[in-house]
C-alpha cells in the first residue's frame, strides 16, 4: 500500500457513513531491526496546516482552542479502527464522540451553510 496515495487526504467516515474529515497525517512508528508502522491517523486542521508551515499549525491549533471546537490536538486513529481503505477510509468508531465531529458541525454551520446553492441549511 502507498500511503501516501492510498491513505492521506481520503475522506474519513464513522460506522454510520458519517463524515469525520480526512486523514490530515500519518504517524510512523520507526522500530530498531524493523520497517517503520503506522501508528496513527491523524484528523483535524491543524496537521493540515502543519503540512504546509509550522507557524500555520500552531495558528490552526490557537483557532481551534479559541473556537472550543477541540483541544488543539488532532484525532488520532490506529490502523485496527480502519475496516476499510479505499476511496474512503471507514473506521468503526462513532463520530459523534470525537473531536472530528465538532469541527464538522462548525464548518457546517458556519462555512458551508453560507455558500450560496450549497444545500446546507444555517
Amino acid at each position: 500500500m502507498d500511503l501516501v496515495r492510498d491513505v492521506l487526504d481520503k475522506q474519513v467516515r464513522d460506522r454510520q457513513g458519517r463524515k469525520m474529515g480526512k486523514v490530515d497525517g500519518i504517524v510512523l512508528e520507526l522500530r530498531e531491526d524493523a520497517p517503520p508502522r503506522v501508528a496513527f491517523l491523524e484528523i483535524g486542521p491543524m496537521t493540515l496546516a502543519r503540512r504546509l508551515a509550522p507557524w500555520l499549525g500552531r495558528l490552526a491549533q490557537a483557532i481551534e482552542i479559541g473556537l472550543d471546537v477541540g483541544d488543539g490536538c488532532p484525532l488520532r486513529l490506529t490502523l485496527a479502527q480502519a475496516r476499510e481503505i479505499g476511496i474512503e477510509v471507514i473506521v468503526d468508531i462513532d463520530a459523534e464522540r470525537t473531536r472530528a465531529w465538532a469541527w464538522e458541525q462548525w464548518l457546517g454551520r458556519n462555512v458551508i451553510a453560507r455558500i450560496p446553492g450549497s444545500g446546507a441549511r444555517s
